[in-house]
């Protein structure tokens, strides 16, 4: 098959693949979280970690 590798068709079926998989894609939870990891809180399991005596010491 002649052509079957331009850049046109090659672009066309990455296109049609990523369109194809974007149906089953699921967002991410926890998005309420983002200014809270832009301000650097440390967070385990979603949860904000304070620093304990212990650990500010050392």
């Amino acid at each position: 098959m002649k052509g079957a590798l331009s850049h046109k068709t090659a672009r066309l079926m990455v296109f049609k693949l990523v369109m194809a998989a974007a149906k089953y894609w699921r967002r991410l939870k926890g998005e309420n979280r983002l200014p809270m990891v832009i301000a650097g809180v440390k967070l385990t399991d979603g949860v904000a970690v304070t620093p304990d005596a212990d650990q500010r010491a050392a």
